[in-house]
């Protein structure tokens, strides 16, 4: 697709931040000192489009946490794709935290022996500081006219969106779009030949959410773009014009939650400092950091406060679709699932 006059150098700042803290790596300007008494550096592995929020959330938290405790700590941040982060730290990357973005991301820790059992129940809200939902990002003036999932499929949209083996945005928007179908009256069979149908129209999966920001908003491919209702905003926000968003009738409720990597934490003596990290979240002045950059805060109050924010949609759940978070990946994605099966790239 050709590039606009009026593309050219959108989302520089974006291409940059994906240079930086990529899969497995570190933001260099959040190193701070360790190895002393009186100073402590904790690393958050966090899925794709979440650098700009935990920037923030840690602008807060490192003073907050010196003047309550005299220690000076560092949050250093890790970002890629949920499903690669998550490997990364089976794989020996030293998180303290993980902020992930699906439950199977998170668990999937927890199986190779590194998280303890009955995480889930050692934060509020099951360890839920806030939710999300996938949206469409579309062209300037929205030429193609797509307000709902079946236009996703017409035979003049190309789509983009990442790959649901390694983002948790892929899997989010494979199962938003089978929850589209089926909550809405459609079979199971409907669903699989919708989902297989919009895989076809999808030209390149790119490996993370921010990747495919890049795609869509720097290099002009495709008509519309499947993305966390946060990055939407600030693709749309960095763009000044060139694109907008959608808001389809329906989609699904992301639950990415949050915990501390027990067998990381205590071997580096990073536990208090983690655990208050992750409780910091909850905090009005965190549940707002949250709300201001479009993830919708798990505090009732904050959420009424920030209302204006996030217009109305049916959020279905994932057990309107599978049995719960485990059922669906293994039913979705793991080797020979529905992915594999409906999915054929370009040329095979």
């Amino acid at each position: 697709m050709k590039r606009t006059k009026d593309s050219r150098g959108v989302f520089v700042s974006l291409l940059l931040l994906a240079m930086v803290g990529a899969q497995g790596g570190c933001d260099a300007d959040s190193a701070g000192p360790a190895g002393d008494a009186k100073s402590i550096e904790l690393l958050n592995v966090s899925y794709d489009p979440t650098r700009e929020l935990w920037r923030q959330i840690n602008e807060k938290f490192e003073p907050n946490y010196r003047e309550s405790t005299g220690i000076d700590v560092r949050i250093r941040q890790s970002h890629g794709g949920s499903s690669s982060q998550a490997s990364s730290v089976i794989d020996g990357l030293e998180a303290d935290v993980v902020t992930l973005a699906l439950w199977t991301d998170t668990d999937a820790i927890r199986k190779a022996g590194l998280i303890a059992e009955g995480w889930e129940d050692r934060l509020p809200n099951r360890s839920l500081p806030y939710t999300s939902t996938i949206v469409f990002v579309v062209r300037k003036g929205n030429p193609k006219q797509i307000n709902d999932w079946p236009d996703l499929v017409r035979n003049d949209v190309e789509i983009v969106t990442p790959n649901p083996k390694t983002s948790g945005n892929g899997k989010l928007s494979f199962l938003a779009a089978w929850g589209a179908i089926v909550t809405r009256g459609g079979s199971e069979q409907e669903a699989e030949a919708f989902v297989t149908q919009l895989f076809r129209h999808a030209p390149v999966l790119d490996t993370g959410a921010r990747a495919a920001t890049i795609t869509f908003a720097q290099k002009g491919i495709g008509d519309v773009h499947l993305t966390w209702e946060n990055e939407a905003y600030l693709e749309v926000q960095e763009a000044k014009g060139a694109l907008e968003l959608v808001y389809p009738p329906v989609s699904i409720r992301a639950e990415p939650p949050v915990t501390v990597v027990d067998q990381n934490v205590d071997r580096k003596g990073s536990r208090a400092a983690a655990q208050a990290y992750l409780e910091f979240l909850y905090t009005d002045v965190a549940q707002n950091i949250i709300a201001e950059n479009r993830y919708r805060p798990s505090n009732p109050e904050v959420l009424a406060r920030h209302a204006d924010k996030f217009p109305q949609l049916t959020l279905f759940e994932i057990g309107q679709i599978a049995q719960n978070w485990a059922d669906a990946n293994e039913r979705f994605f793991a080797e020979g699932a529905v992915f594999d099966r409906i999915y054929q790239p370009t040329g095979k």
